[in-house]
């Protein structure tokens, strides 16, 4: 038995939940996969996994053995690491997810930047607006609008804050009711950005006041800001979105700020990545780069 195998196969296996995940994932067979859990398996003279033709459940002995080799497992990538990453040249391979808004708009021309400065380093950007979990997708940085940790796994560092603007066309206000205050936007067509945590939500502050709307049925929701910024300078509502989408549109006219005065509930952007990255001298890098980058702002 390959032991050092058998445990990444087993650890996979259990993170995936499937031995045919763990099979594609790892680039073996599905019959090399099963292998090496029964060497493990007899080996230890132990069950790890139980198996049936529609699910796989994790001993009690199996989960134990999981949180330790877990360990140990990221221990060798780290020392691993501690020589490859020795040089000041950074080499390999530097997975990153992004939003896929904010992402084309702010961070891809950042990560091209970080690119130009380390020629010998290979980048895989994944851009989704969607959740994903980070070591499952075997992702070691991630851009996010929000700092909620599931995954105890998992650290995150602030960027930035991010303002958010409420705006709609001059023609779609010239032919809709007025705008005195948010409890007005009832009356009006409210655009939604479906993935948001309180899509269809709004809250609003000036000064002491504060008021929390509850949109109305939208006649418009999508999953996607670009598309959202786009809808709403064609004329066709309401929309509340990062100052990053909108700031040019804003400059040139086709689109006018709604309710200026009224601040609207601030979000922030992070960077998250597994606690077991953080000695890596990649992520480190390109953790320092953005940090820099948005402490100039």
């Amino acid at each position: 038995m390959d032991k050092l195998r058998a445990l990444t196969v087993f650890r996979r296996v259990v993170e995936l939940g499937s031995f045919k995940a763990a099979a594609d994932d790892l680039n073996l067979s599905k019959a090399a996969v099963s292998k090496n859990i029964y060497e493990l398996e007899d080996y230890l003279q132990s069950p790890l996994i139980q198996r049936t033709t529609r699910k796989l459940h994790v001993t009690d002995q199996g989960k134990s053995y999981y949180q330790q080799i877990c360990q140990v497992l990221d221990s060798l990538a780290q020392a691993d690491l501690s020589v490859l990453e020795s040089t000041d040249s950074l080499k390999g391979s530097l997975k990153i997810s992004v939003p896929m808004s904010l992402g084309l708009v702010e961070i891809n021309p950042l990560i091209c930047a970080f690119m130009q400065q380390h020629p010998a380093l290979a980048i895989e950007l994944l851009m989704t607006d969607h959740y994903i979990d980070l070591m499952e997708q075997g992702v070691d940085i991630a851009v996010r609008g929000g700092a909620t940790l599931a995954d105890s796994s998992l650290r995150s560092r602030k960027l930035t804050d991010i303002k958010r603007v409420l705006c709609a066309s001059a023609d779609y206000l010239r032919r809709s009711p007025p705008l005195h205050s948010p409890a007005d936007l009832s009356q009006h067509q409210c655009l939604v950005y479906s993935l948001s945590s309180s899509a269809r939500r709004w809250s609003f502050k000036k000064q002491l006041q504060q008021q929390d709307v509850e949109l109305p049925v939208s006649r418009y929701t999508v999953n996607n800001g670009l598309a959202l910024a786009q809808t709403a300078k064609l004329g066709h509502g309401i929309a509340l979105l990062p100052e990053y989408f909108v700031k040019q549109a804003l400059a040139q006219g086709e689109l006018q700020q709604v309710l200026p005065d009224w601040q609207t509930e601030q979000h922030s952007l992070y960077i998250i990545y597994p606690y077991h990255k953080e000695q890596s001298q990649k992520v480190r890098a390109f953790i320092d780069f953005m940090l820099l980058h948005y402490s100039q702002i």
